[in-house]
């Protein structure tokens, strides 16, 4: 997820006009974007944050995406309540920024968010789609929640757990071929020791020419050259999505 250098190289792409078709609730401890399909659903999936927040507009419309598609989508704030990286802050200052941040300790968010889909929602098949720090803690979840009924990690690798490849639940994780952050030989270890060790469903796949970030930082009608690249990626999310939920 992260380089000494520059821990998180997006092509940026803001949708700043872009202002969401959810709402913003209280989830006990912390707050979240809420997002529900036009009809009736009981499945529902947690879009999860990169290091730019939950109130990146980005995210929100990922998270927009899926409600298009039926799905009920919540975008909590992992963060809770600190204040998100920004582009214009030292990168040498990151690793001090990330230390009451980790990817890897969100449980008591997740069950927070799991209650109150179930609860307040109906939602009864639950997804989790990430980015970056949340293709992180998507890669984390799938390791700890068999009842995921499937994520899709998106750039994010958990790197520090000695049962990283023992996946609960069926993931697809979607690369860059010219990210930074995540080397290609970090993707291959990825994938063959998943081949060894992993029960459960999976696929890995990298997307040519694409860097860091592009499947929800770039804007595919400003990047044409990218835009199949990146509708294929959203694409796939959906089809994973659609088969195991």
């Amino acid at each position: 997820m992260a380089n000494e250098a520059k821990p998180c190289p997006c092509d940026i792409g803001d949708r700043s006009d872009y202002g969401g078709l959810g709402q913003e609730v209280q989830i006990e401890h912390f707050k979240a974007y809420v997002v529900k399909p036009s009809g009736a659903s009981d499945k529902a999936v947690i879009v999860i944050q990169d290091i730019f927040g939950w109130e990146l507009p980005n995210t929100r419309y990922m998270a927009d995406m899926l409600a298009a598609n039926g799905y009920i989508a919540v975008c909590p704030d992992f963060f809770v309540g600190k204040e998100p990286w920004s582009p214009t802050k030292d990168w040498s200052t990151f690793q001090d920024w990330l230390k009451d941040k980790k990817p890897t300790d969100i449980n008591r968010e997740v069950d927070a968010v799991l209650k109150y889909l179930k609860e307040q929602c109906g939602a009864k098949r639950i997804g989790t789609v990430g980015f970056c720090w949340g293709g992180v803690a998507t890669h984390y979840i799938a390791l700890l929640y068999p009842e995921i009924k499937a994520g899709v990690s998106v750039y994010g690798i958990v790197r520090e757990r000695e049962d990283r490849y023992a996946l609960k639940s069926p993931t697809l994780f979607i690369f860059a071929e010219n990210d930074s952050v995540i080397p290609l030989d970090q993707v291959s270890a990825l994938e063959a020791n998943l081949k060894g060790k992993c029960s459960v469903d999976f696929q890995v796949k990298t997307f040519p020419g694409q860097t860091h970030g592009f499947v929800h930082r770039k804007r595919e009608d400003i990047n044409p050259a990218d835009k199949p690249r990146i509708e294929e990626a959203r694409k796939d999310t959906l089809n994973w999505l659609d088969k195991y939920i």
